[in-house]
């Protein structure tokens, strides 16, 4: 400490040196012990529960027009106003599960009031 420095400043660059100190001595404290991470050991023996069956996902693209996609963006946010936040392949899940569960007609009807659309990728423009 700088004995010729007045005594206001002195008291505000104890503190200063004791914030550094302790700052300096906290970092020394964590590089000398490791951070240890609790694992649970793995068992050899069979859980009482279930297995949990993995589902094979399939990663898939397609087109759809716009005002489909529009419709996508309506269906979240109404998710979102009962504070349940869909993703979109969540939506479109849904959708399958519900075409699955009508009649032939009901889906005969919802199938035809589709615009048709050509199928494949778009041709890229230069």
């Amino acid at each position: 400490m700088n004995k010729s420095a007045k005594p206001a400043a002195a008291a505000g660059s104890k503190k200063v040196a004791r914030k550094a100190a302790s700052t300096s001595a906290k970092s020394k404290q964590a590089e000398k012990k490791p951070r240890k991470v609790e694992r649970k050991p793995k068992s050899k023996t069979a859980p009482a529960e279930a297995p949990k069956v993995r589902v094979k996902l399939v990663r898939d693209s397609f087109t759809m027009p716009r005002e489909d996609f529009e419709r996508i963006a309506r269906l979240k946010a109404r998710a979102i106003e009962f504070k349940r936040p869909a993703k979109k392949s969540e939506l479109l899940r849904a959708g399958l599960q519900a075409l699955e569960r009508m009649d032939n007609p009901g889906l005969h009807a919802a199938l035809t009031a589709l615009t048709p659309i050509k199928t494949g990728r778009p041709k890229k423009r230069h």
